[in-house]
């Protein structure tokens, strides 16, 4: 990760870079959020890349970056929904006449204007355009009604056009934008739905009346306020299995740790940083009927936290003493009183796949084990499909390649019937 200053350490910004001259100060503002701490996904209007271009954007951003609607790659899993409520923050920088109007209106006919009406964080707007352009009545109208909608503003400012005149609507500086950020991510981003709406359409279903208790994610253990120990891990399984299981009709407890994708719908989800911060919301989650232990929880940690950063070259290189992390997975499955009924594991593993599957099952007393191969080439950590089997004490069930989605319905069906029907009385308390 880059060092450096970490007021937005951990957060995800969605950069929107409009068609003007303005557009070359994007490049300075990734530059400046990444020194803070914050990741940044950026996204290219067709006008956009006149000024600036997607290989300079991926090179300061770290990440790809997204220009058309209908990418094949990005929409197989709906990318413009994903994109917008992935991150804490929309900033759109720079805000051009034609932006600010499509998103005022409602108008989606391009990926930017479409996920700034699909998402579902606060919209922070950085306008730059002609002074005759921002002080026309119409931009004037459509400031005022986002403004309504709860969209922020930062700038515009006087200053000396590319056309030559002087007036409003120079962009703000990088750094005047950073603070806005900083400041609008001081609260609650998110813009709730009505109440009831956005759950999963459930009639029955294979897990009607359970309740499901599933982790996601890497864990992040600091090492120094800067620094951390961390794993690949996207929680995007995870995340599937919990959006399979509310569909199924459970009731479903999602406990997370950082990750860029959005929570799923219908689903009770808790966000945690550390192994010992995911256990302790996995105890006080309990009991539950069924228990998935997908998240990859980081197997150590440090063992006394630096209160400042670990300088580089002042007294050689560091020594860290690392202690085990608590085996979330064991401990449950271990539980004298109130183990949930079936207790589900994952195993990533590099080599010997259902020899350390099998080691683990026994280990764990878990009741199944998900065994995948996560070695170098195989694209599981990040990606979009898994190829998994299912290890329990009568065997081995292999499956094909498969998304995640389809993987976590499967597993949602195999877990509904290695349980049971549901009795009277026999969900969890």
């Amino acid at each position: 990760m880059l060092q450096g200053k970490t007021t937005l350490q951990g957060k995800q910004i969605l950069l929107v870079i409009g068609g003007g001259i303005a557009a070359y100060k994007s490049l300075d503002l990734i530059r400046r959020l990444r020194e803070r701490g914050g990741s940044v996904r950026a996204v290219l209007t067709p006008a956009a890349l006149h000024f600036v271009t997607p290989l300079s954007i991926a090179s300061l951003s770290g990440n790809r970056v997204h220009e058309e609607l209908f990418s094949l790659i990005d929409e197989a899993e709906m990318g413009h929904i994903e994109l917008s409520r992935a991150a804490d923050l929309v900033v759109v920088a720079p805000a051009t006449a034609d932006l600010i109007a499509k998103a005022a209106n409602g108008l989606a006919n391009d990926l930017a204007s479409t996920l700034l009406l699909a998402t579902d964080k606060k919209i922070l707007m950085a306008p730059a355009m002609n002074l005759r352009m921002w002080l026309h009545p119409a931009t004037a109208r459509n400031v005022q009604r986002l403004k309504a909608d709860g969209a922020a503003f930062v700038g515009p400012a006087d200053g000396d056009m590319a056309c030559g005149e002087y007036g409003p609507g120079r962009m703000s500086e990088p750094l005047e934008i950073v603070a806005a950020i900083e400041a609008a991510l001081m609260q609650d981003t998110t813009v709730p739905l009505p109440p009831g709406v956005g759950r999963p359409r459930t009639v029955g279903g294979s897990l009607a009346g359970r309740k499901v208790l599933i982790t996601s994610g890497p864990t992040l253990e600091p090492i120094d306020p800067v620094r951390y120990i961390a794993n690949r891990s996207s929680g995007r399984q995870g995340h599937a299995i919990a959006r399979a299981a509310a569909l199924a009709g459970a009731e479903v407890v999602l406990v997370t740790g950082p990750v860029s994708i959005p929570d799923p719908a219908g689903v009770d989800t808790r966000h945690v940083e550390t192994a010992r911060e995911m256990l302790a919301c996995v105890d006080a989650a309990l009991p539950a009927d069924i228990f998935v232990s997908a998240a990859a929880v980081a197997d150590w940690r440090v063992d006394e936290v630096g209160g400042n950063k670990i300088k580089k070259g002042l007294a050689g290189t560091p020594s860290l003493s690392l202690i085990e992390n608590p085996d979330i997975l064991a401990h449950v499955a271990q539980l004298a009183q109130g183990r949930p009924g079936l207790v589900v594991g994952f195993a990533a593993e590099t080599e010997k796949l259902l020899d350390n599957a099998r080691a683990k099952l026994a280990r764990k007393r878990c009741d199944l084990i998900v065994a995948n191969d996560v070695g170098e080439g195989t694209g599981v950590m990040g990606g979009l499909s898994n190829t998994v089997h299912l290890v329990t004490l009568d065997g081995v069930e292999s499956w094909p390649p498969l998304d995640k989605d389809e993987v976590a319905r499967r597993l949602i069906e195999k877990m509904a019937a290695l349980f049971g029907p549901l009795a009277s009385g026999d969900q969890a308390q």
